[in-house]
């Protein structure tokens, strides 16, 4: 399994971008839908000096890059603050808690305007320190309390109606609605101070007042709380939709057992340092990432990778933080720290994510960018023009286009898509799939070509040294001192299997220096004091580095499937080492799997045709051989159309490829280049779960197709009846919020969704 499985994120919150530039960064609360998003982004990018603004719904991240001495910090929260939002600076002292502590939801959406809890914005209020779980309830929000107190009012109301004169009724709807729209008009207005005109704050106040103007007061008071209702709403579905992410961040356990001094101490795991050694129980969590020092035990790493069985591992192996100790105690040492280790990357790497927005998302959003203005325009056009052309009566018109004003709110249409990307990100995430975004995601819908590398992804990168094949007059322990010489130091998986073969034999390599890696070749170094490789026959064959005999003899074992390489010095032969590396047990499924998707596969790999042409005949799929990263890289330019072919590998020469394919996907056991290049990582080593996440991601694309649908053919629907007269304000606002909710309850079956069942 890997031991690095996402590229080094630096653990501070602020960094410098220029000389003069500030990256800077905030926990913003109340966020409830992508709309939301979109109003802090406007309102902050306009200030000056400010630029490159990120905001993430899911990771309530506020980020931007802040020029000098242009607009001070405090400015940009007083902005958000005015928008309804909380705002707080994100810890830069203690970057591991704020990394691995689950997030608390916030008192959603209400900032200052209406008793919002400040330090629910804050770090360390946001859940940093707090207990696992902490989650608010809806009813102690500041919108829940709103939502509470405008139902009262509203029940008080009809109660008044049915016991008391008339007037007293109305003056009690009145009440019930001047209460209820209060905190959504400061919104508007301060969205508007900002630039806004057209926001869901800004509707519902218009509407509202609008109905009052026309006595329809009753009707004014039950679309506010039915808003308030649905604003409760879209802050539960958010918060759900953040679940997955908290339940990363609760894997991780709070103390840890460190041996200091020879003595076994209770310490916090995000105090934890590298080099310092933990005590694991059996039953225990592992707290750090690291590796074992003394024991041996079954790890259940399904916390981490979604795998189900779990792996014997011993001393020199790694272990993820959070993963479980299944038998035995086991000591380990830390490799990471804690705002460093698996998860805190993979809850990064899925919070992040947002910031890689799907071509749909980006469609859409400016969509809404003129649809909000079209629906006013078109409101307004309802309530004039019958009145002015056709005599017909003013309160009736007006009551359509109060109806068309709340009919036409965006909200269900713009979280069509970021809700089911956080959901599917999510559902990755927990089996073992990291996606870098909404992009990915479409662009793996979309992939008709598989390109795979061979060592390491459709097989395990493990080869076994299975034949040695000295020239006359050269012993084995010979031909191993030279080529263990030439390998020493080289983590390439020939070079291990050579290395651990002379380890097996106890056979000491001759000291070497001046080594190289040969790309595409093998590797040479001075060796005893003269030059030597290690190089696969047909370049070894053109320094007479092998015989006739030999050559052929190569041959004969690459058609078994094997890797042959030569040992040899300037003009004389040494001998043969060949080795296999046997392909992954799912690996002949994972291509049934993909010709069932209709996806074509092709293997890209740079060992000799006969070996690939028996892994390849094997698993039932075409191959490329003796491709150097070059010839990879071409490869994948010819292979489809662009943005159709996906690339699986794990090394560095397979950056390139990774880097142009329209998606790459790295193997969890993979190289830090190649996890930093590719769009996405397989933690779990499986070959199955690339068509697993080519599944993900169509079912992704077709829960959108959904959610769109949903939303624009509700409000299709309502909108001919609005204008009809056929369904008033309190369906209007019913429908709105009914979209909204439906959209996001479609959106979070992705986290139930099982893409590895073909």
């Amino acid at each position: 399994m890997m031991e690095r499985p996402l590229p080094a994120v630096p653990a501070w919150e602020t960094r410098m971008t220029d000389s003069t530039t500030e990256r800077r960064e905030w926990t913003v609360s109340g966020m409830d839908c992508a709309a939301c998003t979109v109003k802090v982004t406007r309102a902050v990018e306009r200030l000056p000096g400010v630029s490159d603004v990120k905001v993430a719904l899911m990771g309530e991240r506020l980020s931007l890059a802040l020029a000098d001495g242009a607009t001070a910090a405090e400015e940009i929260e007083k902005i958000v603050r005015r928008l309804g939002y909380g705002i707080a600076p994100r810890e830069r002292e203690q970057p591991r808690q704020a990394a691995l502590a689950p997030r608390r939801p916030h008192d959603d959406g209400c900032g200052g305007t209406c008793g919002h809890d400040r330090k629910a914005a804050s770090p360390s209020g946001a859940g940093h320190g707090t207990p696992a779980g902490g989650s608010t309830p809806w009813y102690r929000t500041a919108k829940g309390r709103l939502v509470i107190l405008t139902g009262a009012l509203l029940s008080l109301a009809w109660a008044f109606e049915l016991l008391a004169p008339a007037e007293w009724g109305y003056r009690a709807f009145l009440l019930a609605c001047l209460i209820g729209v209060a905190p959504v008009a400061k919104r508007a207005f301060e969205a508007l101070r900002l630039g806004q005109p057209f926001t869901i704050e800004s509707l519902m106040t218009i509407a509202a007042t609008g109905a009052l103007f026309i006595g329809a007061a009753e009707e004014a008071a039950l679309v506010v709380f039915l808003f308030a209702v649905g604003e409760v709403l879209e802050g539960v579905a958010a918060g759900k939709a953040r679940d997955g992410i908290r339940a990363l961040a609760n894997l991780v356990p709070r103390t840890a057992i460190v041996e200091i001094d020879g003595q076994a101490r209770e310490t916090p795991a995000d105090s934890l340092q590298i080099g310092q050694v933990v005590l694991v129980r059996p039953g225990d969590r592992v707290p750090a990432d690291g590796e074992i020092l003394d024991g041996t035990s079954g790890i259940d790493e399904s916390p981490v990778t979604g795998e189900s069985v779990p792996r014997t591992r011993g001393p020199g192996e790694p272990v993820f933080a959070g993963s479980i100790n299944a038998e035995a105690a086991l000591r380990v040492r830390v490799t990471r720290e804690a705002s460093d280790n698996t998860i805190a990357r993979i809850i990064r790497l899925v919070e992040e994510a947002e910031e890689a927005r799907a071509p749909t998302e980006r469609f859409i959003d400016r969509f809404s960018r003129w649809y909000m203005p079209a629906i006013v325009g078109l409101a307004a056009l309802v309530v004039v023009v019958p009145p002015l052309a056709f005599g017909a009566e003013w309160g009736t018109w007006i009551y359509r286009g109060l109806a068309l004003l709340l009919i036409g709110c965006p909200c269900a249409l713009v979280i069509s898509v970021p809700a089911s990307i956080a959901s599917s990100l999510s559902a990755g995430a927990r089996r073992g799939m990291l996606m870098k975004g909404g992009a990915v995601i479409e662009a793996a819908a979309r992939v008709s070509h598989v390109a795979f590398d061979k060592t390491g992804t459709l097989t395990h990168g493990k080869p076994v040294v299975t034949d040695l094949i000295p020239a006359p007059g050269i012993g084995e322990a010979a031909l191993l001192e030279v080529a263990g010489g030439v390998e020493a130091g080289s983590s390439h998986p020939l070079a291990q299997a050579i290395l651990s073969r002379l380890a097996q034999e106890g056979v000491t390599p001759l000291p070497a220096r001046a080594a190289r890696v040969l790309v595409g070749q093998g590797a040479e170094a001075v060796v005893g004091g003269a030059p030597a490789w290690v190089s696969l026959p047909r370049h070894a064959a053109q320094r007479d580095g092998i015989e006739a005999d030999a050559l052929r003899e190569a041959t004969r074992l690459e058609g078994e499937g094997k890797t042959v390489v030569a040992v040899f010095r300037d003009g004389q032969p040494l001998g043969l080492i060949a080795m296999r590396d046997e392909p992954r047990g799912d690996a002949a499924e994972a291509m049934r799997q993909l010709r069932d998707l209709n996806v074509g596969a092709i293997m890209l790999t740079g060992d000799n045709p006969r070996t690939a042409a028996a892994i390849a005949g094997g698993l039932g799929m075409d191959y490329r051989a003796e491709m150097m990263p070059e010839d990879k890289l071409a490869a994948i330019r010819e292979t489809g159309l662009p943005g159709s072919v996906m690339m699986i590998g794990d090394g560095i020469n397979d950056a390139p490829a990774l880097k142009q394919a329209g998606i790459g996907v790295a193997m969890g056991s993979g190289t830090d280049v190649a996890l930093e290049t590719a769009d996405a990582a397989i933690l779990r080593d499986r070959v199955t779960d690339v068509p697993a996440l080519i599944r993900l991601a169509r079912a992704t694309m077709g829960n959108i197709r959904q959610n769109v649908t949903i939303a624009l053919g509700l409000k299709a629907v309502f909108l001919v009846t609005s204008v009809l007269g056929i369904t008033g304000l309190w369906i209007a606002i019913l429908a709105d919020t009914g979209a909204t909710v439906l959209v996001t309850l479609n959106a979070l079956r992705l986290l139930r969704f099982r893409p590895e069942q073909a």
